[in-house]
């Protein structure tokens, strides 16, 4: 019986472990044109920051395209 609890206990943890660091990893990405610049890949960091071809930007990823939009480049489809 207690090889049954410490067993299940084990699997709930794990399974504890496994679903919120997946939520914290979430990572998504699309490709930005511009006239005046070669396409890049602007990503969307788990902690919500916008990194431009893998570099971490420092700046909120909202704010980074919003910056980008008015400047005329386009991303996504």
């Amino acid at each position: 019986m207690l090889k049954r609890n410490v067993t299940l206990l084990v699997l709930s943890l794990f399974l504890m472990i496994v679903t919120s660091c997946s939520k914290e990893d979430k990572v998504t990405c699309t490709t930005c044109r511009s006239d005046q610049t070669p396409d890049f890949e602007l990503c969307k960091e788990s902690n919500g920051n916008a990194s431009v071809n893998g570099e971490d930007t420092g700046v909120k990823y909202e704010i980074y395209l919003a910056s980008l939009q008015e400047t005329g480049v386009t991303c996504g489809g």
